[in-house]
C-alpha cells in the first residue's frame, strides 16, 4: 500500500508542476501579446496612451509568470528526481517552498485587505499538501 501512495503522491505533484508551468506560460502570452485586467480595468485603459505605463504593467506580469514558470521547474526536477526516489530532504523541500508561496499570498491580505489572487495560492497549498501526506511515511523510513 505504502508504494502505491508513494506513486499517487509523486504522481499528483507532477501534476502540479505541469499545471503550473503551463499557466505561467499562458501567462506570459498574455503578459506580452494580450490584453487583461488589473483591478477591473484593461491595461490599456490604465495606461491611458503612456506607452512606459502599459510595457511597465505587462513586465510586472511577465515576471511573475516566469518565476511561477521557474518555480514550476524547479518543483518538476525535485519531484520527478530525488522526490520519486523517496528523498526526505526533497519532501521537506516541497513543504517549505508552498509555505513561504502561501505567507507571501497571505501577507497580501494582510497588508493590503485584499483577498484577489489569494485563491490560487491557497488551491495549491492544499493540494500539495494531501500529496505529501499521502507519503508521509517517508518521514519515519530508516535511511
Amino acid at each position: 500500500m505504502g508504494s502505491k501512495l508513494r506513486t499517487v503522491s509523486w504522481v499528483l505533484l507532477a501534476l502540479v508542476g505541469v499545471l503550473v508551468l503551463l499557466v505561467s506560460l499562458i501567462s506570459a502570452n498574455v503578459a506580452y501579446r494580450g490584453d487583461f485586467l488589473v483591478g477591473g480595468v484593461s491595461i490599456a485603459e490604465i495606461a491611458s496612451g503612456r506607452e512606459p505605463v502599459l510595457i511597465g504593467l505587462r513586465g510586472t506580469r511577465g515576471t511573475a509568470a516566469a518565476w511561477g514558470a521557474a518555480w514550476a521547474a524547479l518543483f518538476l526536477g525535485a519531484v520527478l528526481g530525488p522526490y520519486r526516489r523517496g528523498d526526505v530532504a526533497t519532501w521537506w523541500g516541497i513543504l517549505i517552498s508552498l509555505l513561504a508561496l502561501s505567507g507571501v499570498a497571505g501577507a497580501r491580505v494582510l497588508f493590503t485587505g485584499g483577498q484577489a489572487g489569494t485563491g490560487t495560492p491557497l488551491v495549491l497549498l492544499g493540494v500539495v499538501i494531501v500529496a505529501l501526506l499521502l507519503d508521509v511515511k517517508r518521514l519515519s523510513a530508516p535511511r
